[in-house]
C-alpha cells in the first residue's frame, strides 16, 4: 500500500531553458542538495544529472 501512496504523491514538471535539477529540487523541496532524488526518479532516461533539455517531463518524487 504505501507504493502507491508514493507514487499518487509524486508530480511531474516540464523542463524550461535555464533549470537544472538542483533549481528544480530548491524549488520543488527547498533544498537544492535534494537533486539526487530526481535524478533517480527518472532514470534511466536521464543518464547524468547534468543533461536535462526543455521539454522533458521529470517525475518529481515525494521526499520522506
Amino acid at each position: 500500500m504505501e507504493i502507491v501512496e508514493a507514487a499518487a504523491a509524486a508530480q511531474l514538471y516540464t523542463v524550461v531553458r535555464g533549470d537544472s535539477l538542483s533549481k528544480i529540487a530548491k524549488e520543488f523541496y527547498g533544498d537544492y542538495k535534494q537533486y539526487p532524488a530526481i535524478f533517480e526518479a527518472n532514470r534511466p532516461m536521464l543518464e547524468h544529472p547534468d543533461k536535462i533539455y526543455p521539454g522533458q517531463v521529470l517525475r518529481i518524487p515525494a521526499l520522506g
